[in-house]
Formats: structure tokens, C-alpha cells, sequence
């Protein structure tokens, strides 16, 4: 990979992770047009065992914040994949939808999932911004602290 993006990666010591294999029978991402749809990830960590625990009662607001980039980062690497090695392809980051496992009671889903349209901003500067849903559910698959999945724009 080369270009613009990939040196903002390397400037930010980001090395992205390979693209997960599905869990299930989808593909890691859709094309139509110029949009691309890419499936839900899950926060995998560098050895393959993923984030686990309900976000306000054994996770902390700080470590799902974590996953959730770890999430990010897992999206960029399928986004790579999808424009062919190419991120100076993304025109813009649309949409993110962000599901967090939360605990009864718990607020601050915006608060983690910042994690990943942090990340988005950092790696692709106005283009990263995007619309957001950050929503909490009763359970996330394998209990994961947090799914995200992600719209963007390839030129």
C-alpha cells in the first residue's frame, strides 16, 4: 500500500490488521456504485481471541473506547481490501453504526464508540467525518463489547 493514507498510517505507527474472515456466510464488504458496505466487526485483538464483556459492568467506559478502535482499525484493513490497496480511493467515510454491549442502566454508548470515528478523523482527515449511530444492546455476538459497521465513498 502506498499513497497519501498509507503514510498518514505509517505516520501514526498504524500498522492495520489482516482482513477477518467472515464469521458467518456474508462477505467482509459490498460495493454498489461508488458506495461500499462494509459488514460488522468485531474487536479482535493481535493474537485472534476478541474484547469480551458487557461495556459498564466488567468493561470501563476507557477499555471499550479501545475496542472500539480496535474495531476501526479492523474496518480500514476490509476498506484497503475493497479499493484494492488504494485508501487515497476513499472519498469519504459515510455512516458509522455503532452497537455497544451494555449493561442496564448504561449511557455513554457516543463515549466508546468515539473509539472508532476518532480513529476515522485521524486516518483520513475531513474525509472521516461521517454520520453515526452509537446504540446499546442487550448482547452483541460471542459477547463482544462492541460491533461497528461502516458506509463509505470510493472514487
Amino acid at each position: 500500500m502506498s499513497g497519501r493514507i498509507a503514510a498518514r498510517l505509517a505516520e501514526l505507527g498504524i500498522t492495520l490488521p489482516p482482513v477477518p474472515r467472515p464469521a458467518g456466510t456474508y462477505v467482509p464488504y459490498v460495493r454498489s456504485g461508488a458506495l461500499v458496505f462494509l459488514a460488522g466487526q468485531g474487536p479482535r485483538r493481535a493474537d485472534g481471541s476478541f474484547a469480551s464483556g458487557q461495556v459498564g459492568r466488567e468493561v470501563s467506559v476507557a477499555e471499550a473506547y479501545g475496542h472500539a478502535r480496535l474495531v476501526g482499525l479492523a474496518l480500514i484493513a476490509v476498506l484497503a481490501q475493497a479499493a484494492d490497496g488504494d485508501l487515497d480511493r476513499v472519498v469519504r467515510i459515510v455512516k458509522l453504526f455503532g452497537m455497544v454491549n451494555a449493561a442496564p442502566g448504561f449511557g455513554e454508548h457516543p463515549e466508546v464508540i468515539n473509539g472508532a470515528s476518532d480513529l476515522f478523523v485521524e486516518v483520513f482527515g475531513e474525509a472521516g467525518r461521517h454520520a453515526r449511530s452509537a446504540v446499546g444492546m442487550g448482547s452483541l455476538p460471542r459477547n463482544i463489547t462492541v460491533e461497528i459497521e461502516a458506509v463509505a465513498e470510493l472514487g
